[in-house]
């Protein structure tokens, strides 16, 4: 895996160069993937970057972070090689999905909490230099985040952090736009609540 996930993300965009292959290329990937070994490592070295920094903000941790975009894969090559990708959303949109829906099942794992704060405090006392802040600044956005329901963390993240669009978010979750806006306007009240608490 790359060594730095959590750095600020690049600007979005489909043929944006960090963001790996355009939205065409994944695609393309995506239909031999299901009989080429090497098309979905194209695909994971395209997307891994962005979806363990992306998972890594909405549960707090590099190292969840990473476990969870790893078990995502294994299901997203299963899938592919079943034939249960029937394109019906673009790749990237439906490796977020997964990633989403593992990051919010590790959320309500009571046993991933627990787990949390101390591998958050182990990674951020055995770093040093950039990656050490970059650690520290994860940690404290993942206290910031913690009260927050897991459907509204993860839209907030997908949304102001990732800089996705209304539908783009309503995709990756599962459900209308209008659902992704109600689970905004809750997470920025109970954020807003909570500063004025303090």
């Amino acid at each position: 895996m790359p060594s730095d996930h959590s750095a600020a993300p690049p600007a979005r965009g489909r043929s944006d160069p960090a963001l790996g292959a355009s939205a065409a290329a994944l695609e393309r990937l995506a239909q031999r993937a299901a009989s080429e070994l090497g098309a979905f490592r194209e695909i994971v070295l395209c997307t891994q970057a962005e979806l363990v920094r992306y998972a890594a903000r909405v549960l707090g941790s590099l190292s969840e972070a990473e476990d969870v975009v790893q078990e995502a894969y294994v299901k997203a090559h299963g899938a592919l090689t079943r034939g249960e990708f029937d394109g019906r959303s673009r790749l990237r949109t439906w490796l977020y999905s997964i990633v989403t829906h593992g990051a919010i099942d590790a959320l309500r794992s009571g046993r991933r909490r627990r787990a949390l704060h101390q591998r958050a405090s182990s990674e951020v006392a055995t770093e040093q230099g950039p990656r050490a802040e970059a650690q520290l600044a994860l940690h404290e956005l993942g206290d910031w985040l913690a009260g927050l329901p897991a459907e509204q963390r993860a839209a907030l993240v997908l949304k102001v952090i990732e800089g996705h669009s209304s539908r783009e978010v309503a995709e990756i979750l599962g459900c209308s736009e209008g659902a992704v806006e109600q689970r905004l306007v809750r997470a920025r009240a109970a954020l807003a609540a909570r500063e004025a608490e303090t």
